[in-house]
């Protein structure tokens, strides 16, 4: 996916009705290469997510701190949109930008509080949670 947030935030600015905004959450999903189902499993899976939503995490030490990169998938259109919307966002970022990243503030833009079930804000959490101990647990190893 080649899709960055500014583009993502962008694009919903210009988006006025929240009809165009789930189809193109829905693209964006769509254009998320899909995961071999050998990655499909109990160890990738991001818990507190009532659909099935997995995350691949790849760290990269080899400079003063390490860069974590994501692949993801969903089972359902919607949230692989909120996948491509949180890789956009943390992917091939520093550990130190990840958790320095006000995510409250860009969902806020995007309007994702107001638009989206409890169950599917709760799943968001739990992706970004996931992430932000992923980067944590790799400032700690560094």
């Amino acid at each position: 996916m080649t899709t960055s947030i500014d583009d993502i935030l962008e694009t919903f600015e210009f988006l006025d009705d929240w009809e165009d905004r789930y189809k193109y959450l829905i693209d964006l999903g769509k254009e998320l290469p899909g995961l071999p189902e050998e990655d499909k499993s109990d160890l990738n899976k991001v818990r507190g997510c009532v659909s099935q939503v997995w995350l691949i995490t790849a760290i990269d030490r080899s400079g003063n701190v390490p860069v974590l990169t994501y692949r993801g998938d969903s089972d359902a259109l919607i949230v692989q949109g909120l996948v491509a919307i949180v890789l956009a966002l943390f992917s091939g970022k520093t550990a130190r930008d990840i958790l320095d990243t006000d995510v409250e503030a860009v969902f806020t833009q995007l309007g994702l509080k107001e638009h989206l079930t409890p169950q599917r804000s709760n799943g968001l959490k739990s992706m970004v949670g996931r992430i932000r101990a992923d980067a944590e647990q790799a400032l700690q190893a560094a």
